[in-house]
């Protein structure tokens, strides 16, 4: 049996991604981030939602790029009085396109670039178009071409705590299982 409950954000699990943004070393900021997903396939579309008084929400604004990166959790420190790149023992590497970094420690890093704002109450939502991808050689499989996620070892955010991701239990949906 079902029973009321107030409404609120329950759809998890989430990815949880560290986005970098910022145009110079001296600015580059980490944030961890939970409300992420893909919007569009073709283009490849994304988003991100962020608070109005985060300091990532300014260089965002700003400069209208930010670097999706998987990798592992980066805490609650603002940007504005930490370097969480020297706090967290991290490393920049330039991006092919944007000019926020990427994480080095990273498996996968995703360029976006935005192109449209939606103000939702306590949260923007940065709309943006994947510019480029980066990922780490050893986690492509040399037979298929396909990027190894499960080898990754990305993190989910599920009502206020991470998670590691658990075993395969399936694979692609009818309509997108390419015909072999």
């Amino acid at each position: 049996m079902k029973v009321p409950f107030k409404p609120g954000t329950l759809i998890y699990p989430l990815p949880a991604v560290m986005v970098t943004c910022g145009d110079c070393e001296e600015n580059y900021n980490i944030i961890t981030i939970g409300w992420t997903g893909t919007i569009c396939s073709d283009p490849p579309m994304c988003y991100i939602s962020v608070r109005k008084e985060r300091h990532s929400h300014e260089l965002i604004m700003k400069n209208k790029e930010f670097v999706i990166n998987l990798t592992t959790w980066c805490g609650v420190r603002s940007g504005r009085d930490y370097n969480k790149f020297k706090q967290m023992h991290l490393h920049t590497e330039p991006a092919q396109i944007v000019k926020a970094p990427l994480i080095a420690e990273s498996p996968l890093s995703i360029e976006c670039k935005v192109v449209e704002v939606k103000e939702l109450g306590s949260h923007d939502m940065f709309i943006a178009e994947v510019v480029a991808v980066n990922a780490e050689e050893k986690l492509i499989d040399k037979g298929t071409g396909a990027f190894q996620l499960n080898h990754a070892k990305p993190l989910a955010y599920s009502h206020g705590k991470y998670y590691g991701l658990g075993e395969k239990i399936g694979g692609f949906g009818f309509s997108v299982k390419k015909k072999k």
